[in-house]
């Protein structure tokens, strides 16, 4: 993506403009799937996501100016680069916005999650989301066990999640499935 300090929201395309493959995000130990979110309750692929990654927890977080409680100071600390200790597991029933991703070389990557998507950061992974124009997404979130929503801020490379994010992905390689993405 470029380095505009423009509306967060807008989609930020470098120019000409450059895609990054669903295989390069999985490399970066990003995963993503394409879902049926009108009948989510019933899905039998997200239910064997659930089931083969332990995700016994789920939430539904709808984040826009109206049904977000403190919207403005929320949305500003979504955007703050940071990581979790966690997966973080999102799955757009409505709406979207963007995560955007560190790549191996610390420049960003935009992710666009739909309705319909569902996207996994590994644990360790530098990050950040915004809303895109549409100004509103409904998302499930999933964890295993207990939630924790505990943002790191960068820099927080001594943590032993980043140190193996590091390991396994900036130092290797990984494989992937489905969401639109922008460098």
């Amino acid at each position: 993506m470029d380095d505009s300090d423009e509306d967060q929201r807008l989609p930020h395309h470098k120019e000409p403009k450059e895609f990054v493959s669903l295989d390069k995000l999985a490399e970066l130990g990003v995963l993503s799937w394409r879902l049926d979110a009108d009948n989510h309750e019933t899905d039998p692929e997200l239910k064997k996501i659930r089931e083969e990654r332990g995700y016994n927890y789920m939430d539904v977080c709808e984040v826009c100016p109206e049904k977000l409680p403190n919207y403005e100071a929320k949305i500003k600390n979504f955007f703050e680069e940071h990581l979790h200790t966690d997966e973080e597991i999102r799955f757009a029933a409505a709406g979207s916005g963007y995560f955007d991703v560190r790549d191996r070389n610390d420049a960003w990557i935009r992710v666009w999650l739909k309705k319909g998507g569902m996207i996994i950061l590994p644990a360790g992974i530098y990050h950040r989301f915004t809303l895109d124009e549409n100004n509103y997404i409904k998302a499930l979130r999933f964890f295993v066990g207990e939630p924790v929503w505990t943002p790191y801020n960068r820099p927080h490379d001594h943590l032993p999640a980043r140190e193996e994010y590091i390991k396994a992905y900036v130092e290797k390689d990984g494989a992937n499935q489905a969401v639109d993405a922008a460098a």
